[in-house]
């Protein structure tokens, strides 16, 4: 599928070092002008993951392997249930990485509130992600998390958006780094399952905003 000049790919569950090794060769294609921008739309098994601010006390403390990568942010989880989306797209002169990663929280956002889930940016600098504000339910908690690299004027890493995954993955360590708040999904917040096939086209649907 092509949104706008946005080519779409669904490999479907995809081992996270596997789908890493497909980003820096479609950002290698995108970066010569061979390909046009490009999103992978995908699942990985289980994995933990921890981009260049992860800190020691961040990781699991029950010695789960994590895979270290040259993503911006700290450490997350990515495995069943959770869309996961790469997008690999060329950012035009001057480059704006901070205005690139509110476009990213605002299809987030978009795609939530499509949903009936009301998210917002965190009100606290340096949050990233899409947020379900403190409400009588608990305090802020994270619904979609953000994590990108820019390299030669191209993306590379991305999103993921919490459908129906297993919540206590994240309990094994501190998502993000963040310890004062929670992590929840769609399928919580609204008390019915929203599954990764429901979200899939929601989310293509809003890619334009990316660009």
């Amino acid at each position: 599928m092509t949104t706008s000049t946005l080519q779409v790919l669904r490999p479907g569950l995809v081992d996270y070092r596997e789908a890493w090794d497909e980003q820096r060769r479609l950002h290698d294609a995108v970066v010569a002008g061979s390909r046009p921008d490009t999103i992978l739309l995908l699942e990985h098994p289980s994995v933990f993951t921890a981009g260049k601010r992860t800190e020691p006390l961040d990781r699991p403390l029950d010695g789960t392997p994590v895979v270290d990568v040259d993503r911006g942010g700290k450490i997350t989880w990515h495995g069943p249930g959770q869309l996961v989306g790469y997008p690999i797209v060329r950012l035009s002169d001057p480059i704006d990485v901070v205005a690139y990663v509110r476009r990213v929280e605002q299809l987030l956002i978009d795609v939530c509130a499509e949903f009936g889930v009301v998210a917002g940016r965190s009100q606290i600098e340096g949050r990233s992600g899409a947020w379900v504000l403190a409400d009588d339910r608990g305090p802020d908690r994270k619904i979609a998390a953000v994590g990108i690299r820019v390299a030669r004027g191209v993306t590379q890493h991305g999103f993921a958006i919490n459908a129906d995954c297993d919540l206590t993955n994240f309990d094994r360590f501190v998502p993000c780094g963040i310890r004062d708040a929670g992590v929840t999904s769609l399928t919580t917040e609204l008390g019915r399952q929203v599954t990764v096939a429901d979200l899939m086209p929601v989310v293509e649907r809003h890619l334009p905003t990316l660009l």
